[in-house]
This record gives structure tokens, sequence and C-alpha cells, in this order.
């Protein structure tokens, strides 16, 4: 029976050794020491086969209880010593102020996209998206725009390489612009095209994006920039729905004291065309009485042709702005360049 009378001398020491560990490594030595595979007490589990058959059941039973109470011990030490060593080393005042976390702030453009958005909404519109790689057919010529006209030169737009074949080339191969090339588009019309040919009217969506223009970059040009655009097709939509819903939506955007007024315009997509002026505080603040601020017209019959559309059963009309315009009218900003420049300074503003 010394084995049994053993037992609890060794247990009481090892419980001592490993409540007094100091740190984590010397709690990882004092675990090995007793019971790893040469520890003190796993040698001990290792002499019941030495204890005759009535001793060996007790022995046992003694045994691994001690053992349940090592390793119970083993784990609070642990325990312990895992939070001393996650406390500061140095003294720490909890009563201080934390330090906040800045928050970010959306882009100035995108707020005021948002806004745009959620006018249009009210209204009951959706909001459709496309390709900023276009091609020419659904840039140019789905939109009754003829070869000839400036905006299709390679001077106003991005073309792009097909295949290694510069747009010069394939036009000297004979090809048709549809084919030959593709682009940067030039403006979100392109997804008007895209969503009338996919869907029977009618059609309420504002589409806006990123287009691309080969301007100098300047205080109120460049040659990337934000647009939206809106069209609405159904039977007997006439001006007067394009102009009560220009007045709502600007607004909304720039204050109820707006005025809007059409001037006559010529777009190869609409017919009739307007530009839309404005006027309003902010416009006499910068010395004008109007102000241009966007393009509109009746959808023009061949568009709704080239769609699919009857265009003696379909009426519709199409506006289309830049939102850095609106942005730039609304804060008071005298250069679209900074929009880009990724200044926190400027940005912090909004």
């Amino acid at each position: 029976m010394s084995l049994l009378n053993d037992i609890e001398p060794l247990k009481e020491t090892a419980l001592a050794e490993l409540k007094s560990a100091p740190d984590l490594a010397a709690l990882e030595q004092t675990k090995g020491a007793w019971l790893g595979a040469n520890g003190k007490f796993t040698a001990l589990m290792k002499q019941l086969g030495t204890l005759s058959k009535e001793e060996k059941p007790a022995a046992g039973k003694f045994i691994n209880a001690a053992k349940v109470e090592l390793e119970a011990a083993l784990a609070e030490r642990r325990a312990e010593l895992e939070l001393k060593a996650a406390l500061p080393k140095e003294p720490t005042d909890f009563t201080l102020p934390g330090r906040r976390r800045a928050l970010g702030k959306l882009h100035p453009l995108t707020q005021v996209t948002e806004d745009i958005v959620r006018a249009f909404r009210k209204l009951g519109f959706a909001v459709a998206d496309g390709p900023e790689i276009e091609d020419e057919y659904h840039c140019f010529d789905a939109l009754n725009t003829p070869a000839d006209h400036p905006a299709r030169d390679t001077q106003d737009t991005f073309y792009l390489n097909v295949l290694g074949a510069s747009r010069s080339e394939s036009h000297a191969a004979g090809e048709t612009p549809a084919a030959c090339s593709l682009l940067l588009r030039t403006h979100t019309s392109s997804v008007q095209i895209r969503v009338m040919k996919s869907q029977p009217p009618p059609v309420r969506i504002i589409v806006p994006g990123r287009v691309y223009r080969r301007d100098n970059a300047d205080a109120t040009h460049n040659p990337t920039f934000q647009q939206i655009e809106g069209l609405y097709v159904d039977k007997g939509v006439t001006v007067g729905d394009l102009k009560g819903t220009v007045e709502f939506v600007f607004k909304e955007l720039l204050g109820s004291d707006v005025k809007i007024r059409f001037r006559p315009h010529y777009f190869s997509y609409t017919e009739p065309s307007f530009e839309i002026d404005f006027s309003s505080a902010l416009v006499k603040k910068m010395g004008k009485d109007w102000l241009e601020i966007a393009g509109c017209g009746m959808v023009h019959p061949q568009v709704f042709e080239n769609v699919g559309y009857d265009p003696e059963v379909w009426t519709g009309w199409a506006f289309g702005f830049g939102i850095e315009r609106i942005a730039m009218i609304r804060y008071g900003i005298n250069d679209i360049r900074l929009f880009y420049e990724n200044d926190v300074r400027f940005l912090k503003q909004f």
C-alpha cells in the first residue's frame, strides 16, 4: 500500500508548484514535470501494474481523482497568468477618456448623387446601370447620332483598340462603326438604349455613372466626370411632364426658391430639345440671373424605332446633367478638380 500512501503527498506538492508558477513558461515546465509523458504523477500511474488485483481499483480511483484536481488547478492558474500577461506593463488610469477612431464621410459627389436618386425615387423612378466600356452602336448610332457628328471624332471621344486594330485602321478596312470600335462612354444615355431594348414600355429610370470625354482639365472641365440621366416612356407623355419633373428634382436639390426655364436647343436624340436654365438665391450670389444646368427633350421617334418601340403609340422624355455641376453650385465650389485631388482637408468639409 506504499503507492496509495504516496499519492496524497505528491498531489499536494504538485498543486503547490502549479499555483505558485510565476509565469506561463514556468507553468508549462511544471505541467511537464508532473503531468507530462515523463512526469512524476504519470510515473505513479504506471506503477498500477505492480499492484495486486485487490489494490488496483482503489489506487486507480485515487490517482484519477488527483489528476482531475491537478488539471483543474492547471487551468485556473493558466487563466490567471494569461490575464496578467494581457494587462499593461505600465500603470494605467482606466478613468481617462478613450481615443475615438475618426469616422470617414461619404465623398461630396456621392452625397449629391444619393440626394438626386432619393428625389427621383419619390417619383417612382428606378436606378439602372450599364458598362463604362461601350460600343458605337449604343453610344451613338442607336441615339440617332450621325457618323459625321463632332462627338464621334477621336479628339472628343476615347476610343479603344480592338484586337490590336485602331479605329482608323478598322474604318480603312471597311467595317461598320458598331463593329469596329469600343470606347469609353461619353454619356450614360447608352444605358437608356440597353434598358429599352431589354424591356417593353413603360420605362421610368435614372442612370447615374461615370463618363469620359477628351477635355483638358481646368476649373470647369475634367476628362472624367459623373453624370445622371433620366428617361420616362409611356403613353401620353408630354413636355409638361418633363418640366414638372425637372422643377421638382431641382427644388429638392437646391432649394424651394428654384425657378426653371427651357430654351430651344438641338440634340440628335431628342425632338424638340431644350437647354434647362435655373435661377435661385445661389445663382444670384454668383452675380447671374440664370445658369445653364442640363439638357433635355422629347425622345426622337427614330430612337424609338431603333429600340423597337412604336413612336405612334409611345412618347417620352429624357434629360441629363453633370453631378459635379450640381455639387459646385450647392457648395459654392469654383474648381471641379478639387473633387478628384483626394485632399482630406477639402473632403472633411462635407
